[in-house]
């Protein structure tokens, strides 16, 4: 059984329509911060059990960018949103 997303745009499709592109990241450090917190901004990334933001690509249908939440131990999708709606409201 192939689990659904719910596109803002689309409706329910299939998983396999999208593309996962990363968390949702903190906001980049300022340009003059020290050699490590770049390091850590670029390179590491946590490992998050439970509820995560990320952006997801709608590759196989409209090709917008939506914002979502998963469940990395069930899987599970909510609160997609498009990403150009948050983006508007600052809180992307």
């Amino acid at each position: 059984m192939s689990s659904l997303v719910k596109c803002p745009h689309c409706g329910l499709r299939p998983r396999e329509e999208f593309t996962i592109r990363g968390e949702v990241a903190a906001p980049r450090p300022d340009a003059g911060a020290d050699e490590a917190v770049w390091f850590d901004h670029v390179y590491l990334r946590d490992n998050p059990r439970g509820e995560n933001r990320e952006y997801w690509h709608h590759s196989g249908g409209c090709r917008r960018w939506l914002v979502l939440s998963r469940n990395t131990l069930t899987h599970e999708t909510s609160d997609v949103v498009d990403a150009s709606t948050l983006k508007a409201e600052g809180r992307a």
